[in-house]
């Protein structure tokens, strides 16, 4: 996973471990940057197949919006579907759009594709402000203080016609980034950070 780009580099976190504001510009400018670097097992996986167009479709559960169609060709993800993205995935509760990291989508697309259902993924939750991370935390335990929902890198998703586990299997299976469990909640987190599992 060498040559990644970690979002937590770009934004500045202070010690209570909120965004900077500041940083935001930043981190759209590096919604450019990472359309030059895009997540390398994803490309290997799809070079194999001969597959240079990406697509993905989901539904976020909050605001029933959707997306669906291509965001990436090649090694070139698409501005105008990262428009419609970001605003998809903003944070539901506050209504902030944030720059997703393409590498997200890129391990949602290929779970999506292995699990070979036509129904879209539902999206739980992906890009969670400071403010909202911070109420969650309140109200629950399971909640990261520095959470990667914060920099636009994981999401929560789950398939009405796929088994959790069976979502997780496969997320796991890439070796993407993070996968946790949440077997009682029916979901599974996905984000870009180092490999490694949780439930």
């Amino acid at each position: 996973m060498k040559n990644m780009i970690n979002m937590r580099d770009v934004l500045n976190v202070d010690k209570d471990g909120f965004v900077d504001r500041r940083s935001v510009l930043k981190a759209g400018l590096m919604g450019v940057a990472a359309a030059a670097v895009p997540f390398i097992g994803a490309h290997e996986a799809q070079a194999k197949t001969g597959h240079d167009t990406w697509r993905v479709s989901f539904k976020q559960a909050h605001t029933g919006e959707t997306f669906s169609g291509v965001y990436r060709v090649g090694n070139r993800y698409l501005p105008e579907a990262f428009e419609r993205l970001n605003y998809v995935l903003r944070d539901f509760r506050t209504g902030e759009v944030f720059p997703m990291d393409p590498r997200v989508v890129d391990v949602l697309s290929m779970v999506q594709s292995r699990s070979q259902t036509p129904e879209p993924y539902q999206i739980l939750s992906a890009y969670r402000s400071p403010q909202t991370n911070n109420n969650l935390r309140k109200a629950s335990g399971g909640v990261a203080k520095n959470s990667f929902h914060m920099y636009g890198q994981a999401l929560d998703i789950r398939n009405p016609n796929i088994s959790t586990k069976r979502v997780r299997n496969i997320a796991q299976g890439l070796k993407a980034g993070g996968v946790g469990y949440y077997a009682r909640s029916g979901f599974v987190h996905i984000d870009t950070g180092t490999v490694r599992t949780w439930s």
